[in-house]
């Protein structure tokens, strides 16, 4: 994919971590000009409180053949977010990509029923999950609209497939509604973006290694096949880089239109575009969760790959 992009500006709307550092990273590689934004700098951290900083993203993207430039904005200020798109379009005209990474995963309240989690987190959520999405998407997609051919992918966890048969009660319901909200934004903007010859779409990743997720089993990107922690089906787990491919694809494919307001995944998109993931693998994960993990039956996450 290197350098399928190239001249193309992106904005990766929560790109310090996860998902969106790896999506930024990717867009790097196919030689995009990527703005990526998040909290947390090298002076001052976000209430994440952790080590990652946009500035390390930036950087990533550079050595990985595109332009990166950090942002730091909070994506529930309007005027930050006003400030950060009239910067784009001063310093380069146009935007092309869109990708709104925005989820407040340090506000979990895990296995409780709604009216036991903690409100002030639930609530947080939402605006993070929702309200910041729609911010950036407001003063994002009105320069976006302005040439034919701009993508929108909006980040959710799950496909809508997914949101339609299952409640995910781990997870809880302020968590439920910010992820399933995503598919009908999407569907939203693909609406409206349709007559300007944009698209958008729904895209959600599988079991994500993100840095909280390896540090969690105590392992790392490099070994970790080898936790004694995880459950088995970690063994379908993708790399930052998965879903960053997907996007990847997305934005090079002069035929994307026909996914417009869809919900995608990253391992449905492999198998349509032959992309993969770092160890040369296709892994499925949400096939593997609806097939095997979530009715109990015999599979091996290795099947899936």
């Amino acid at each position: 994919m290197a350098g399928q992009l190239h001249g193309k500006v992106a904005l990766v709307a929560g790109a310090t971590r996860g998902a969106g550092r790896g999506i930024a990273v990717e867009l790097g590689a196919a030689g995009a000009i990527v703005y990526g934004t998040g909290r947390s700098t090298r002076a001052q951290r976000s209430d994440y409180d952790r080590p990652e900083t946009i500035e390390d993203t930036a950087e990533l993207v550079t050595r990985a053949g595109g332009t990166g430039i950090a942002v730091q904005v909070d994506h529930t200020d309007p005027e930050q977010v006003r400030d950060l798109v009239r910067r784009i379009e001063a310093e380069q005209g146009r935007l092309d990509v869109l990708v709104n990474d925005l989820g407040g995963e340090h506000l979990m309240d895990w296995g409780k029923p709604i009216w036991e989690q903690d409100l002030d987190k639930g609530l947080g959520r939402l605006r993070v999950g929702i309200e910041a999405h729609m911010i950036t998407a407001h003063f994002a997609l009105a320069l976006l609209s302005k040439q034919p051919g701009g993508l929108v992918v909006e980040l959710t966890d799950g496909t809508a497939e997914v949101h339609e048969q299952y409640y995910r009660s781990e997870c809880g319901a302020f968590f439920d509604i910010a992820k399933t909200a995503m598919h009908r934004l999407a569907r939203a903007e693909g609406e409206e973006l349709r007559e300007f010859g944009g698209t958008a779409v729904s895209l959600t990743p599988g079991w994500l290694r993100s840095e909280m997720m390896l540090e969690h089993f105590g392992v790392t990107e490099e070994n970790w096949r080898e936790s004694t922690t995880a459950p088995e089906g970690f063994g379908i787990a993708e790399s930052p880089a998965y879903v960053g491919r997907a996007v990847v694809a997305l934005a090079a494919d002069p035929d994307v239109a026909r996914w417009n307001t869809q919900s995608l995944s990253s391992g449905h998109l492999a198998k349509v575009y032959g992309f993969t993931d770092t160890d040369g693998s296709q892994p499925d994960a949400w096939r593997y969760i609806q097939e095997v993990e979530w009715v109990g039956k015999p599979g091996d996450p290795a099947d899936y790959r």
